[in-house]
């Protein structure tokens, strides 16, 4: 976690900045030496080791949403998918240490603000609230997976252990960071996508205080500000949904997206969960290549997702199954076979929504899934599709609920939730609702326009403890449904104690073994 970062690209231009380092001995005295630091912090989240790879997630499989291969070499996830994870789990390593080093390049960069030339006050604002944000962004992230963990804002010597802090103190620190970010980001970055902005600090702060109203901090008194900041985003005017759910994600920094991670793979940044990643390895393309089949949907989130076109865009459920001649060799012909078949390997549907990336079919370079109504010509592991962290969306969603948390379900509250049912094609929200109802209805849109989407819907698992209804979902009659699961679920496993211990994961192991003061989380 101590270890210092020192990455020399960066995730807007993937220029090279020779100074990018950032260490005691080493401090900028210019702008543009600075910019590729900033760069920087952005981009250590983005390779496979960090956010760019779904398995480097490892605890949102939790969740409904999402389920892998009960087999094959899937069993990072696996663990996560059967609620037994592990603090040996190396993607979970993996996570913690790419968000620690987003954490370390944005102290950094705030340790030496004072010794840069800025040529104006908002150059220099907007430096300080782009490492603000993303420091909070990181911890955000990090509090709601593992719980206590350090506050670390200063540079640090590689030898200090610092403790781990309360949850509350953590959020403390996020709502300050954020603060100061809203108040220093511009409202905008022309011609700089993937910069953190006003607007996104104003959203992700929602966020943050939606999350504290529920467990474990369960302050109620945090709906009327997440209602306050969403309200502010959408009274911008400045974001629209995309008027098609399937082009959110077929296109990048849309008038949807408020803050994104920014990919390019002919630089050497690919993005890696859509494409090949995303379909099942029943599937082979005319050029060969074979799905890689790391993560589907569960059979029951699936069945109850509403008929509309946003779930037709979503869910992938007729796999194109290449066939073969008496011999067993690959033909060019195609057979339709339905995902619950008994001949496919998990009888889960997949996502369609990640199965492509943006650059058109026929493309220099290609991007995802290449295929046709009947034929798969082409797929590939590597795509320049953005990663959406926060889309307008959810802060529509985000808004609906806390505005009817915070008194009760008003206009404005079902005007937010039926902008969205409105673009996935489906009526208006039943009215008069009470309080209670609206929300659960709003969790239950929330889980299908983002189902699978940066941990969303297993936050919301989280903070409203829906574990319980969860398990019954995917045990009662669903015999198929994940088999691996049959030695899980046990009464010792389903209890009410073994489960409180399930909404966290643990602390990695090998961040145990150096801070021998520290004590691992319940129930690992």
């Amino acid at each position: 976690m101590l270890a210092a970062v020192a990455l020399l690209t960066g995730c807007q231009d993937l220029n090279e900045y020779p100074k990018a380092k950032l260490t005691p001995e080493s401090y900028y005295s210019t702008p543009q030496e600075l910019e590729g630091t900033i760069a920087a912090m952005y981009r250590v989240l983005c390779p496979d080791d960090a956010w760019g790879y779904i398995f480097n997630m490892p605890s949102y499989f939790g969740a409904d949403d999402l389920s892998t291969h009960p087999a094959s070499n899937k069993a990072s996830v696996r663990e996560f998918d059967k609620l037994e994870g592990s603090a040996g789990n190396g993607n979970l390593l993996s996570f913690w240490n790419s968000s620690w080093k987003s954490i370390y390049q944005a102290n950094a960069i705030l340790s030496v603000i004072s010794r840069v030339s800025f040529t104006s006050e908002a150059d220099k604002n907007g430096a300080i609230g782009q490492a603000c944000f993303m420091r909070a962004l990181c911890y955000f992230y990090l509090v709601r997976t593992f719980g206590d963990i350090p506050i670390v804002t200063e540079t640090t010597d590689v030898s200090e252990a610092p403790d781990r802090q309360p949850v509350a103190d953590v959020y403390a620190q996020i709502i300050a960071d954020l603060s100061q970010a809203e108040t220093a980001l511009p409202e905008s970055w022309p011609g700089q996508p993937g910069k953190a902005h006003r607007y996104a600090a104003k959203a992700l702060l929602a966020d943050v205080y939606l999350n504290m109203a529920g467990w474990p901090i369960n302050d109620q008194s945090k709906y009327a500000l997440a209602a306050a900041k969403s309200n502010e985003v959408i009274a911008s005017n400045r974001f629209q949904l995309v008027p098609r759910y399937g082009d959110v994600f077929r296109t990048n920094n849309n008038e949807e997206s408020i803050f994104s991670l920014q990919f390019n793979t002919a630089n050497g940044l690919p993005r890696r969960t859509p494409g090949q990643f995303a379909i099942p390895d029943d599937e082979y393309s005319l050029a060969g290549e074979q799905g890689w089949h790391d993560f589907c949907t569960e059979v029951n989130f699936y069945r109850k997702a509403p008929k509309c076109e946003r779930t037709d865009d979503t869910f992938l459920t007729t796999l194109k199954i290449r066939q073969r001649d008496e011999s067993n060799n690959f033909t060019d012909e195609f057979k339709p076979v339905a995902w619950d078949d008994p001949s496919t390997v998990t009888q889960h549907p997949w996502f369609k929504k990640f199965r492509y990336g943006v650059a058109p079919r026929g493309s220099t370079m290609g991007d995802g899934c290449e295929e046709d109504e009947n034929v798969i010509f082409k797929m590939r592991p590597s795509v320049d599709k953005t990663l959406d962290i926060i889309r307008f969306a959810t802060v529509l969603l985000n808004y609906a609920e806390a505005s009817a948390m915070a008194g009760s379900p008003s206009g404005e509250s079902y005007n937010a939730i039926n902008r969205v049912r409105t673009r996935a094609g489906l009526p208006n929200l039943t009215p008069g609702l009470s309080q209670t109802a609206f929300r659960d209805s709003v969790v239950f849109e929330r889980a299908y326009e983002c189902a699978a989407e940066v941990g969303i819907r297993w936050f919301d698992v989280v903070r409203l403890q829906l574990l319980p209804q969860l398990i019954a979902d995917r045990v009662v009659g669903e015999w198929r449904e994940s088999q691996y699961w049959e030695n899980s679920l046990n009464p010792q496993f389903t209890s009410g104690e073994r489960l409180q211990t399930r909404y966290l994961a643990p602390i990695p192991q090998a961040e145990m073994d150096r801070n021998k003061h520290w004590t691992q989380n319940s129930g690992y």
